[in-house]
């Protein structure tokens, strides 16, 4: 019973000494047919994000008549989606014909600090373009020396600004982690809530640290975003009829863009009961259908989107031809 004992032990010791070198995501789906169906949709679906995204960019960059402060944070909002997005699809594709689908524990902590980074980015800018339809609609004579060039490149400073700060307080509580037993992630990609879950010591305190963080801010921005647009529908109610319906088309995309981003986040990082059977649809659907609506929703619900689209068709078809 001593050897056993003594043996069981070292056993023990030997474990609680490894360290934890990479983690294991166990992915969507263990059916291989479906891997197949789900890689087939997901690499359309990437293939839209970039394309939709890349679209939006170079047509606010080329065309003059969108070069405005809206314009300007819906291309930066499509660069941030972009990117969001790339943190994590591409990997989640090329895992759908991987046995082990494998990440260095270096590796889970890039893919924390880049989604926290351009996820905090993106809420900073969302708040911005919500202020921004605030004071076009709301003060239309003080717009321009308002929302001039250098109060739109000090926006996206500080969007990034926060979104680093952010990202790098997140990153704070999982990197001194001891991580030494299990080591599988019931996702497709690293996230901090489910990655302190596989800590060697006790997360409580950490859960809600986390809460306190993500959580307070997603639902504050949210808000606050909440409380600007039913300012700025009800300022609309007094507007002409011409005016109104032109700004109801821009705030209805708005708040659609809103609530697709604001949605899955309240539920992956303030809502205090999770419901598993909702994580991965909901980390899907923040990761890759929301970066992939949003230059949809933009392109169908904007006029100028649209009309900017078909010069810039014409303007390739013309230099197609003269080539």
């Amino acid at each position: 019973v001593t050897a056993e004992a003594i043996s069981w032990n070292e056993s023990t010791s030997e474990t609680n000494n490894s360290m934890v070198t990479e983690f294991i995501f166990l992915g969507l789906s263990d059916s291989q047919e479906l891997q197949t169906f789900l890689f087939m949709l997901f690499f359309v679906f990437y293939g839209g994000i970039v394309f939709g995204n890349l679209l939006i960019v170079i047509t606010v960059v080329s065309d003059s008549h969108l070069h405005s402060p809206m314009y300007f944070l819906l291309a930066n909002l499509s660069l941030i989606d972009l990117s969001l997005s790339s943190v994590t699809a591409p990997k989640m594709i090329t895992d759908f014909f991987s046995q082990r689908k494998v990440i260095s524990f270096k590796g889970c902590l890039v893919q924390i600090f880049l989604l926290h980074f351009f996820g905090g980015s993106e809420m900073v800018i969302l708040i911005a373009m919500g202020f921004d339809r605030y004071i076009a609609i709301c003060k239309p004579l003080h717009y321009t020396t308002i929302m001039c060039g250098n109060a739109c490149v000090g926006i996206m400073a500080v969007a990034w600004g926060i979104g680093f700060l952010h990202s790098v307080s997140q990153l704070a509580f999982a990197v001194h982690l001891p991580f030494c037993g299990p080591n599988e992630v019931d996702s497709f990609y690293c996230d901090l809530p489910r990655v302190i879950k596989l800590a060697c010591t006790d997360t409580y305190r950490l859960d809600i640290m986390v809460i306190a963080n993500s959580g307070v801010l997603t639902v504050c921005s949210f808000v606050l975003l909440i409380i600007s647009y039913t300012i700025i529908l009800m300022t609309i109610q007094h507007c002409p009829l011409d005016k109104s319906s032109k700004a109801l088309s821009t705030l209805t995309a708005h708040i659609t863009v809103v609530l697709l981003f604001f949605g899955p986040c309240v539920f992956i990082y303030a809502w205090p009961f999770p419901i598993k059977s909702l994580d991965k649809f909901l980390a899907v659907f923040y990761s890759v259908i929301t970066p992939l609506l949003n230059p949809i929703i933009y392109t169908l619900r904007n006029k100028d989107m649209k009309t900017a689209i078909r010069r810039l068709r014409k303007w390739d078809a013309h230099s197609s031809v003269k080539f």
